[in-house]
Formats: C-alpha cells, structure tokens, sequence
C-alpha cells in the first residue's frame, strides 16, 4: 500500500501555523498574562500595580464565599453533566429505533444546539418567570413554587435545567451516531443470547458506546465548568450577589465589575489547573477501562 507524504517537511508546519498562532495568541499569551497578573495587586484605575506574591492565593483559600461558590460548581457541574448524557442516551436510543419519521424526529431533537447560551437564558427567564412563566405555573399546579432570583434553591434549579436543555443536542448527536455505527450482526447476536432488551442495552450496547460516552464526559465537564457563562450571566439579570455563580462568573464578576484583576487571575489560574488535574486524572485512570475497537 502507497503512503501519501509531504515532498518538503516545511509544508505540514505551513499548514498547521495559522491554527498554532490562533491558540498562541488566544489561550497560551492569555494564560501567561493570567498567571503574571496573580502575582500582583493592580490598581483598579490602571495607574501601577504592586507584587504581593501568593497573597491572592491566600485569600481565595480563606474566603468562605469562594468555598460556597466551589462547592456550587461542583454540585452544578455533576448535575448538568448527569441529566446531560441521562437524557440524550435516553433520546438517542429512543430515535434510533423509531423506522418512520425518523429524520424528522433527529431534527426536532437536534435543532436546540442552533440556540446561543444567552438566548437559551433569556428563554429560560421568561419559562420560569415568577409571574406568569408557563412552567411556573405548571409548577405551582402540582405545588411546586418556582421564584426566580429571589430563592437561591431556585434560582440554581432554573440553572440547571437552562444548561442541561442546551446541552443535550450536542449528547444527543454523538450518542446517536455511536449507536448508528454498532454492526448489526453484534446486535442480532445479542438478541440470541438475550431476549431481555434492558439486558441487551447494558451487556452489548453500553460498553461499546463506552469511548462516545468518555469524550462526551470531558466535552460535558468542561461545558458545564466554562460554556454556560452566557446562560448564568442572562438568569442573574445583573445581580450575582443575590444569585448563585458558579468560579467561571466569580471570575467576570470580581474582574469585570469588582476591578479585582490580580483576584481574578488568581482565580482564572486555579481553575487552569483543575481543568489540567480533571483531564490528567480522566485519561490516566478513566480511559484504561475504555476498551477501543
């Protein structure tokens, strides 16, 4: 068999420059900047800064908001991601069976992914509207009262649900496709061997959706850790200190309109690092019981 190469080694770094630049530029000068601004007190008008080593550090780690803050994240994220996956591998096992109409019914469950964080969040804001939102009054029909940004158990509630219905498109395509792509010979196998479908799922299908489902729980995390920024920034209608955050807000919250910039910097490099110890820990000891085929 003939192997396509390159005839010079200059053309494969031609080609992969404009993405190399676009991540120096984007990620790894912000990151630099970041972890040097940590180091720093800086003067909120912008007229100097003062080094005050791990002063900041310190700070964050006895603050009690930002332990109740990072405990929030932590109980946010493991929601979304849970419901997130739940739902889709539900709905993707449920279309996939479906033999008319099918088309049609990948579409409607699919089109919520074209829905931008803010927009999701504004949608959000007028479903759970304490007033007159559709699922507020469905939830006080069957007793359960939503009052958005006035109960913090709520407001998280309200959340959660925006980010999980926005996410599960994108579970929904993925797990859709790895089930798509199982052999039919294995599944007609696995009717054979077992009649029960519930066994089937479990035996058969799980395990080898098993590498989908490890990169759509690191998609999942990092999602729920940085990419609902725009949904909680909408749902707190500009007043985070009435309202729950998660450490990515923390972070807009303390820079942006605290002018805390060595603060947030500090906070932006501790949540660099638990993204690296997350992803570290995944493929080190998750993966090695994800078998590829």
């Amino acid at each position: 068999m003939k192997r396509a190469g390159f005839t010079t080694r200059w053309l494969p770094i031609l080609l992969l420059l404009p993405q190399l630049l676009i991540i120096a530029v984007f990620f790894y000068w912000p990151a630099v900047h970041a972890v040097q601004s940590s180091f720093f007190l800086q003067d909120p008008f912008g007229f100097g800064s003062s080094f005050v080593g791990l002063d900041n550090y310190r700070d964050l780690a006895g603050s009690g908001e930002y332990i109740k803050i990072a405990r929030f994240t932590l109980l946010f994220t493991v929601l979304v991601t849970f419901f997130s996956l739940g739902l889709a591998l539900l709905l993707a096992v449920k279309a996939d069976n479906v033999i008319r109409g099918a088309r049609s019914y990948r579409t409607l469950l699919m089109w919520v992914y074209a829905v931008a964080p803010p927009v999701a969040g504004f949608i959000g804001l007028l479903m759970f509207n304490q007033s007159w939102g559709p699922l507020t009054e469905m939830a006080r029909a069957i007793g359960w009262d939503f009052k958005l940004g006035v109960n913090f158990n709520d407001t998280a509630t309200a959340m959660v649900i925006v980010s999980v219905w926005k996410q599960v498109p994108v579970n929904f395509i993925f797990f859709l496709s790895g089930l798509q792509s199982i052999p039919k010979s294995v599944r007609e196998a696995a009717l054979i061997d077992n009649r029960s479908a519930v066994g089937r799922f479990w035996d058969v299908t799980f395990p080898l959706l098993a590498p989908t489902g490890f990169f759509l729980l690191i998609i999942n995390i990092t999602y729920a850790l940085f990419d609902t920024f725009g949904i909680i920034d909408t749902l707190v209608k500009g007043e985070p200190g009435n309202n729950p955050m998660t450490l990515v807000y923390k972070v807009y919250v303390d820079g942006f309109r605290g002018n805390d910039l060595g603060g947030s910097s500090a906070q932006s490099v501790v949540l660099m690092v638990l993204v690296l110890a997350l992803t570290v820990f995944q493929f080190r000891l998750i993966e090695r019981r994800i078998h590829y085929t």
